[in-house]
């Protein structure tokens, strides 16, 4: 533990303590749970996208609606990393939760890691997994864990089945600009169409993953490790929604093909929603939570802290239905649905939203002096 994280978790009580993130992703999520618990809250907002928080969902102290106290004002979210913006966080004694957008706007691993001088809730050296570039990866993660994850192939020359591309859109470059190809001539057809359109860069072909295409239905395990208690938790289930590749669905299979001669399909999140899966499949999935939890301690100490999701794509059998894991978030999932789903209330008797069991597991860390474990 770094000499200035000593001296803000010295300053950080149960009651002297406020739940801060970005406004975006699932910031929504997070403050809820923690005004379910008596922790004040605080959003970093983007001028522009600032009234969702500082107006529709901010706390009305005369009627108890809403969930943001407070709001800090930047002209963009990069700006979070200021030393004032940090400055002020730290004065109002700030525990920071990270979610996919924090790491998407910063843009910046290393100074996430070694530059944002405010305590964070989870392991900020796991969020680096998320960028296949890195290594160790989620697939090296996964394989750790001895979790199947899709069989990725080295070159496009080796494509020898259906395949699905991940590489980065060039205007936005965390969003998706996902491709399938069936051979190496298709992947070449296809890449050349999308850098002639301007949609991808020759970078990020080159940085792209080639994954085996896994065909079946896309659920989330959506878990939480608990440093505390020192077990892993299921917190709910969910499934995504796509922009047009949903919308592909819904079109009869003999026009399928005809409108993909003229629109390409996009891969972009459109929201989620909740999804429970067979029982007899539970045994599996949490071992497989336990697995991943094991690894993360092993290749990035002290591993997970908190919530992770292994997304998955549940295949049929032979010999009987199985799941591979198709992405990791070892972080807050971007699904706040998951509460809609039996599984937090099967063990703590209610359901227990993800931003809630982060605040439950703050609330408990403060009580018995043990935040040192849950902060980085």
């Amino acid at each position: 533990m770094t000499d200035w994280l000593d001296d803000r978790i010295a300053q950080l009580s149960g009651d002297k303590l406020t739940i801060a993130t970005l406004g975006s992703h699932s910031a929504l999520e997070i403050c809820r749970g923690a005004k379910l618990q008596g922790f004040g809250t605080l959003v970093v907002v983007e001028n522009g996208r600032h009234r969702t928080y500082a107006e529709h969902f901010a706390t009305d102290a005369a009627t108890g609606r809403g969930c943001v106290d407070a709001t800090i004002l930047v002209d963009r979210f990069a700006s979070i990393m200021a030393p004032e913006v940090q400055a002020e966080l730290n004065a109002r004694h700030c525990v920071f939760v990270p979610h996919r957008s924090f790491e998407v706007y910063v843009n910046d691993l290393d100074a996430i890691e070694n530059d944002f001088h405010v305590p964070m809730f989870g392991n900020r050296r796991l969020l680096r997994i998320e960028e296949r570039d890195q290594h160790p990866n989620q697939y090296d993660l996964l394989d750790a864990a001895e979790i199947r994850h899709p069989r990725l192939f080295a070159s496009h020359r080796d494509i020898d089945r259906p395949v699905l591309v991940k590489v980065l859109e060039a205007a936005r470059g965390f969003e998706r600009a996902f491709f399938v190809a069936r051979t190496p001539e298709d992947f070449e057809r296809v890449a050349e169409a999308r850098l002639a359109a301007g949609t991808i860069t020759e970078a990020a072909l080159a940085a792209a993953t080639i994954e085996e295409f896994v065909l079946g239905a896309h659920v989330n395990f959506n878990f939480f490790q608990s440093p505390l208690t020192g077990r892993v938790e299921l917190l709910g289930t969910d499934t995504r929604r796509q922009t047009n590749i949903s919308g592909l669905a819904t079109v009869p299979a003999t026009l399928q093909a005809e409108i993909l001669d003229y629109i390409a399909p996009k891969y972009e999140e459109a929201g989620h929603v909740a999804v429970t899966v067979l029982e007899s499949m539970l045994e599996s999935i949490f071992e497989a939570g336990e697995r991943f939890a094991a690894a993360a301690a092993r290749l990035y100490a002290p591993g997970v802290i908190g919530p992770f999701a292994l997304q998955s794509i549940v295949v049929p059998g032979p010999p009987k239905k199985d799941f591979v894991v198709v992405d990791v978030s070892p972080r807050v999932p971007g699904s706040p649905g998951i509460g809609a789903t039996p599984y937090s209330a099967y063990l703590h008797g209610r359901s227990v939203s993800v931003g809630e069991r982060i605040a439950m597991e703050l609330k408990a860390a403060a009580y018995k002096g043990r935040l040192g474990e849950l902060l980085t």
